[in-house]
Formats: C-alpha cells, structure tokens, sequence
C-alpha cells in the first residue's frame, strides 16, 4: 500500500479486494479507471489480494488485454500510458521459501518485520502522538508495528484485556466467537444488526457505539467498518488478527475455553442461520473456518483439512471433530462440503472406511457431481490402500482378502469413472460451495482418469501376490500378462493343486470380467491422458502433478507388460511360423514402451533423441508391410507418416527419412480410404503439415482438411480443450517440403541456455516471443484477412479458415481488414499468431 501510495501521481491505482469477481468485469473496471475523466489513457497500478493462493494472474492479464484490445480505441501517441501493472500479493507461511521456489526477478517477499531505520521512524511518531493524544497506546494496530510485531506485547494485550473475562456473559460469547472468526477467516465480521438482535435490543435503531457501550471492557480492542458487499451494511470485528489469534489463546490458556467449545456454541445459535443477506455472509464465513483449506509450506499441495479443524483434532480427537461437523451438516443442509469435509477426515485420520462412505454418500446425496463421486471414490481408494499396506505387514493373503479387495477396487472404479462423465459433460463450472477434493475449484479436468489408473495398479499389484502370479518368476508373470491380456482363462494357469488356490481361482472367476478389462482400460487411460498433456497446454501445479503420476504409473506398466518372455524367442527358434508374429509383437512392446504407439507419443518426440526415433521409423515401416489389420494398418500408416516428419527434423539425412513426394502419395492413399469423417483427426493434421499452400502451389482441397480436423478434435478430444489453449509443435516456415516445418523445439532451442526455461516459457505465453528476430527470422508471415470476426489466410483467390491463437489479437466489429501473422499447426486446425493489422 505504501508503494502504490508513493506511486500515485504517476499511476491510477487500486486494489481487487473481492478475487471471486468475473476476471472480465474487472477487466472492464480497470479500462473504466483507465480513462477515468480523461479521454486519454492513464497507466495503471492494481493490487491483487490473491489471499487464497489458488488463483492464476495471467487469466486477469489475458482478460485485460482482451478487453483493452476490443474496447478502446488508442492513438500510437498514446500507447505508452496504455499499460496494466498487476502487483500479485499472495499471503503465504513460509515466503522466504516459496521466494526461493519461483523466479526471483518477478518476486520479492515481505515479511512482518521492522528495519532499524523503520523502528526509529516509529519511535518518533510515537512521541508526536503523546503531544496529540492522550492515550496513544490505545492505536494498537500502530503500537503492534511500533513493537516490531512482538508476540509478547500482543500477549499482554489480550491477558490484560481478558482479565475478568467472565464466559457466561452474552457479551463474552460474542466476543468468543468474534476471536475465532476473526483468527481463522480473514476479513471476517458479524453484522451489527445480528449483534443487536443478538443482545435483544429494541428494534428501534440505536446509536452504531450501543454495542460497543455493551462490549465493554473488550470494546477497545473492536471496530466497526463499513461492508460494501452484500448491498452495505455495518459489521464489528476485532482490530487485528494477531489480536484476535492471542485473545483466542488467552481464552484457552486463563479460563479453559476452548477452540471447539466457541465453535460447538457458535453453531448451536438459530440466530446465525435463519434466512436474511447479513446472516448468509455470516453462514459463508462460518463454513469457511470449517473447510477452507491452507497451502502445505512447501508451497504445492494443501492441507488436508481448515486449521481450526486440524487444532481441534491435535487437542481433542475424532469425538470432537465428528460432533462439530454433524452440527454444521444440519445446519448447512444444502452444501455438500461439510459432509465431504468429514469424509475425508474419517478415512484419512482414523481409517473408519464405513463411516466415511456413509458421509461420503450423503455429500453425494446432496449434489451429485465431480467432486462428490470423486471423494467417494478416493474413501475406496484410501481403503485399497490400507489393505494392501496392512497385509505386507502381516504377511498375510486369503481369498476372503482377495474377495473383499476387487470389491472395493471395483466400487472405487465406478466412482471415479462417475466422477470423470460428470466433469466431462459438464458445460458450466461448478458452484462456489463445492470442496474439491484434491484438485482445484471448478477444474476437475482428467483426475478421474488418473485415479481409474491408480486403481488399476492398485489391483495388479494384489495380483502379483497371488502364489500363481509371483512377479519374481519369469514364468509366473508371463501366466498374469497372458491372463490380464485375455488370452489365457484363470482355469488353465498352471498353479499348484491345493485348497488355498483353489479359493483364489473361485474368486478371481466371479471378478474375471472387471479383471480382464483393467489391462485395455489402463491403456486406453494412457493414451487418452497422453493426447492431453500432448495437446493442451497445463495451467496448474495439479497437472504438473498428475503427469509425475501418470509418468510414474507407465514405468510400472511398462515392467508389467512391455517385456518379450525368453520362452517366445525359444518359439521364434523352433517354430518358423510364427516368426513374423513374433516380431510384429516385439515392435508393438518396442513403440508402447517408449511411449511411441499413438499420434500424440510420436509428436512429443520432437525434443528426444534421434537415435530411438530411428528405432521408432523402422519399426512403423515393418509394422505397415506386415499389419493386414484393415483399421489398423491405416493407423499404422499415419503414425509412419508423423515418425518420418518428426525424424526429418532430428536427422534429416537419416536414411530412414521418406521423400515429401513419398509422403504425400501415401497420405493422399490414407485420405481416399478414411474421407472427411475419421473418428480421430490425426489424418487431417498430416494434411495440414504436407498439403499446405505456399507462393508458388495451392491446394484447393486444404478448406476440406481445416473443416474435417476442427469436426474431428471436437468430437474426439473436445472435452480436453474446455478452457484451455491447444499446443502448436510445428509452425509453417519459409522454406520448401519438410523443411518448410519449424518444430518449437527448434525455435526454442535458439534462446536456450541465454535465457531461462522459466523466461522462455514467459515469452511463448504473453506472445512476445513472435517479436524476437530469431523468431521473425524463421518463420513465414502469411497474409490474410479478418472477416465478420474469422480469420482467413489468403492464397490467391484461396481462403483459409484459421483460428487466432489470442481471442485479443482480433478487433471488434465486422468489417473486413487486411492481416498478417505466423502460423502454427495444432490438433484442432491451424492457429494464427501474433496477428498485426496492415492499417
């Protein structure tokens, strides 16, 4: 504040107290400040009190510039004052850490502590405050700083304050519950009205200090501020947190009274949660302090459950916990976040599976949605998980085991599977009391997917226990791998005849068709979150460590299935005839484990090594001579056509590389047999790559390929691209054939190492990249045009639809204007950059 106060003649500053607003209706806010009584721009200063930490500043700054772009109309004079500085202030325990942690010169941390120059500052203040006022030591919040935030001198406020605090009394009740919310929700107040009714005054309205006079002698350490949400109203709060933080351990320390006493009694008044604007916020409040999670201090995750419920189980136990959130169940009876918060409480402190299920299910119950089933399925899951750890312990295993386990594995499946159709057919985000589990608000995304593969290997790994399936023998893994392939019944395992086996096989039969299907799904899994991370771009530390997960996962399935037994290679020996089976099967285990099986593996292949490229082109070329498979070898086609692009930009002269010529005849054979309706729009995105225009050649079958990938992605992978950004790997150049392409890799490798990752990545996202001459040097600007809001590259009298990959780069309105911009190439169709008007 006191840097936006030094910098006020120079910038219009303000502050975004409320971070739950639409970000495009404080965008507007900030052009309306902008240009506030001046019909030219004015540079603007803007304070985030991101307090949450769960919020992402560049969704405010491309909503700035979106709006800036579409909403004022600025001369080049004046573009200089046309500039959003954003101040992100993120509220954090450990700051020196987290400071450490990101980029140092786009951070700094501040931490509640006086220079000596500062102290001497108050100390003179303080004796003009003496001349001025009779009791200056009443200004706490200034003698708070004065003392350099000692806790001493707060403590000795509190105790000296509380020192005939007398619990029975309506007032000493209020001010309880005021130390506690004000300690645990930032910003929090009662409203004075419900202080009133509180102590049964008239209803004719009082003088605001009437309940400032009934506080006493507490009043001192209270005020009353104007609430501008809500439609305005009056509200009393302690005066600082720190204050009301030791006043609540004064309570604790001189009369016993505890966190959970104050919160038990709080919740027990009608008064609180009977209908009326100010009660509601009250009632928000009140379920904050229950549910309201805090970043863990090492910065990426949270804590599983609020401070004051984590307090209360330090101090107290489960007895306490369960009592204070079946309280707050009746009387938040609409919101599934209580009952999901006591859930996770009782399968992860206290292992009590059946009671977290019974909880889980009422939070379901309530509202079914991503996040609901996904605490359902994560009870199953956690519930797996203690089995499995226990039975290592005990070394112990029984088919009744066994029986139990698949249950609960096959019930968590179905729960996250729930979990993700819900997120994926959901068209508006979820509302604001839903508590996700583990992931962020409003953003289930692909979880679902990931804890279906955490099950599953939860499953195999039981399975590989199993006396008949021991992993440590070559053969015994060889029997699971065939079993979970399908190709070989429970029944014609070999295994040793006895009753305990026998009761395995029993149970393993009633749960054959939920066991046989794991091994496909786990690889559907795979490469449904492969194209993800492939083909949009990650917004979240979740997903960074969902692909940690998953990456970790693949590594497990490789040893589990990507392995050729030495029994086959014998059989390759002696039985000639399944010779070129046999090496088909190598070749696919060859693809699977490097993650080169599928479009979206081969494309990610642009910054590996050029050598298992190779490995990878040579083994598509056998695979599409020997694969009789109809669908299957068109696949293979396509994916041979990507390897050899991809391989041309590791090692053009590698001698497994194909002409372009020999590339297009066989993409155009691949385009005749599928049309413009593939289920997938891989084929499509080749076209895009080979068959694009250039000065002197057209192709007029190009608008085709643009409309069937666009039908294509949206019918395939439209639920990846809910509000986020596709990636272009290859961008369009100025030279001929193949090396006409631009790989990202390539361009990136132009900064790398004289600029950071972190500040590379900066670039690539703001788009400032596409002004830097190693960029401009590389690449083609394609002329174009904007028409009625479309974007079109233009080649002679042919017009390309193309998408702007920045909804800011297109001006509002609907007349045609002249384009240019560079093109990148991605799995939704080709996207335009860094657009710039001709006028």
């Amino acid at each position: 504040m006191h840097v936006m106060w030094n910098l006020r003649r120079e910038f219009r500053c303000a502050v975004l107290k409320d971070n739950t607003l639409p970000k495009t209706e404080v965008a507007i806010q900030v052009l309306k400040l902008m240009k506030l009584e001046s019909d030219k721009p004015s540079p603007v200063l803007l304070l985030v009190d991101d307090s949450k930490e769960t919020e992402n500043p560049n969704d405010l700054v491309n909503n700035i510039r979106i709006a800036a772009e579409d909403n004022l109309n600025i001369n080049e004079d004046d573009t200089t004052n046309c500039k959003v500085i954003i101040l992100n202030c993120v509220r954090s325990h450990s700051p020196k850490e987290q400071y450490k942690q990101h980029n140092p010169t786009q951070n700094q941390y501040i931490t509640a502590s006086l220079t000596p120059e500062e102290q001497r500052e108050f100390e003179k203040k303080l004796k003009e405050l003496k001349e001025i006022h009779e009791k200056p030591e009443n200004f706490y919040s200034f003698m708070i700083m004065k003392s350099n935030f000692d806790d001493k001198y707060i403590n000795d406020l509190a105790h000296n304050t509380l020192e005939n605090f007398d619990c029975s009394t309506k007032e000493a009740k209020l001010f309880a519950f005021l130390a506690l919310l004000n300690t645990y929700v930032a910003e929090s107040e009662i409203a004075l009205s419900l202080c009133e009714d509180f102590f049964g005054m008239k209803m004719i309205r009082l003088e605001e200090e009437s309940v400032l006079d009934r506080m006493k002698p507490y009043s001192n350490l209270l005020i009353i501020d104007t609430v501008e949400e809500w439609g305005g109203y009056k509200g009393i709060r302690i005066l600082h947190h720190t204050i009301a933080s030791a006043c609540l351990d004064e309570l604790e320390r001189s009369f016993s009274l505890r966190v959970s006493d104050i919160c038990i009694e709080m919740l027990q008044y009608d008064l609180f949660f009977s209908f009326g604007v100010v009660k509601h916020k009250l009632m928000l409040s009140i379920q904050r302090m229950l549910i309201e999670r805090q970043r863990k201090k090492d910065g990426d995750d949270r804590e599983p459950f609020s401070p004051l419920i984590e307090k209360i189980h330090s101090q107290q136990g489960r007895q306490t916990v369960q009592e204070i959130f079946v309280t707050a169940s009746t009387r938040f009876e609409a919101s599934a976040s209580i009952p999901q918060a006591l859930a996770r409480y009782l399968y992860l402190k206290e292992r009590d599976f059946p009671e977290a299920l019974k909880w889980a299910e009422k939070a379901k119950n309530i509202k079914e949605n991503p996040y609901t089933f996904d605490t359902i399925g994560q009870v199953y899951k956690s519930n797996l998980k203690f089995n499995i750890d226990r039975e290592k312990q005990e070394n112990s295993h029984s088919p009744e085991d066994l029986n139990t386990n698949i249950k609960i594995a096959s019930n968590a499946m179905k729960a996250f599977e729930r979990a993700q159709e819900l997120a994926d057919i959901a068209e508006e985000p979820q509302g604001d009391d839903d508590d996700s589990e583990d992931y962020p608000r409003k953003s289930y995304n692909i979880y679902g997917h990931v804890n279906m593969l955490e099950i599953a290997f939860l499953v195999f790994e039981i399975l590989r226990r199993l006396p008949f399936f021991e992993e440590c023998n070559p053969m015994k893994k060889m029997y699971l791998q065939s079993f979970l392939r399908g190709i070989l019944n429970i029944i014609s395992v070999h295994k040793e005849d006895n009753e305990i086996n026998s009761g395995y096989v029993e149970v393993i039969k009633e749960h054959e068709q939920f066991l046989v299907k794991l091994k496909s799904e786990a690889k559907e899994n795979f490469e449904l979150l492969d194209r993800y991370f492939a083909y949009t771009k990650g917004n979240s530390e979740f997903d960074t460590m969902s692909h940690r997960k998953v990456s970790g996962l693949f590594k497990k399935y490789v040893d589990l299935f990507c392995t050729t037994p030495e029994d086959l290679k014998k059989e390759q020996e002696n039985k000639s005839h399944l010779s070129l089976k046999i090496d088909i099967e190598e070749r696919k285990l060859f693809l699977e484990k490097n993650q080169a099986d599928t479009f979206s593996g081969i494309l990610q292949h642009l910054d590996k090594h050029a050598e298992e490229m190779e490995r990878i082109t040579e083994c598509y070329a056998f695979l599409q001579q020997n694969v009789v498979h109809p669908k299957q070898n068109i696949q293979v086609k396509i994916n041979y056509i990507l390897s050899n692009i991809v391989l041309y930009h590791l090692k053009p002269k590698s001698k497994h590389v194909k002409s372009t010529k020999n590339l297009s005849d066989l993409l155009n054979d691949i385009l005749q047999r599928v049309g413009l309706w593939h289920s997938v729009p891989d084929p499509y995105y080749l076209a895009l790559l080979l068959f694009w225009p250039s000065p002197t050649e057209q192709n007029t079958e190009i608008g085709k390929y643009v409309t069937a990938i666009r039908k294509s992605s949206q019918k395939h992978l439209s639920k990846f691209f809910h509000r986020r950004s596709t990636i272009a790997y290859l961008y369009l150049g100025k030279e001929q054939g193949l090396k006409r392409l631009v790989s990202k890799s390539t361009l990136d490798r132009s900064f790398l190492p004289k600029i950071s990752r972190d500040a590379l990545a900066q670039l690539w996202w703001n788009g400032d990249i596409f002004k830097e001459e190693a960029i401009i040097r590389c690449l083609l600007r394609v002329s174009g045009t904007i028409e009625q809001g479309e974007v079109y590259a233009n080649y002679g009298a042919l017009k390309i639809p193309v998408r702007p990959a920045r909804l800011s780069g297109i001006r509002s309105g609907f007349s045609t204007e002249k384009v240019s911009f560079f093109l990148g190439f991605a799995i939704n169709g080709p996207l335009a950059y860094d657009i710039k008007y001709e006028n």
